[in-house]
C-alpha cells in the first residue's frame, strides 16, 4: 500500500502533463494537417517562412504559390502555415 501512495505524486504528474502539453499539442497537429490537406486554388495562404501567396496548383505533396503577376514557387505542403481569412485582414 506505501508503495502505491508513493507512486500516486508521479502517476498525477503525467496525467497533468498529458493534459497541459501532450494533448493540445496533437490537437494542433491535427488541425494543421487538416488545414494543409483541404487546401484548394485560389486559396490565400502564408508559408511558415512568412511567404504570402494564393495557392495555384496542388499536387501530392507540392503546392504551387503564386506571389506576384508571372512568378510562381513550389513549396512543400507541410511548409503551408495558415489560410488567411479575408474578413480578418479588412479589420
Amino acid at each position: 500500500m506505501d508503495q502505491l501512495l508513493g507512486l500516486l505524486p508521479i502517476l498525477l504528474m503525467f496525467v497533468a502533463m498529458w493534459f497541459i502539453l501532450i494533448r493540445p499539442a496533437k490537437k494542433r497537429q491535427q488541425e494543421t494537417q487538416n488545414m494543409q490537406s483541404s487546401l484548394q486554388r485560389g486559396d490565400k495562404i502564408v508559408t511558415i517562412g512568412g511567404l504570402h501567396g494564393v495557392v495555384d496548383t496542388i499536387e501530392d505533396t507540392v503546392v504551387t504559390l503564386n506571389i506576384a503577376d508571372n512568378v510562381r514557387v513550389k513549396f512543400d505542403r507541410q511548409a503551408i502555415g495558415r489560410i488567411v481569412n479575408d474578413d480578418l485582414l479588412k479589420k
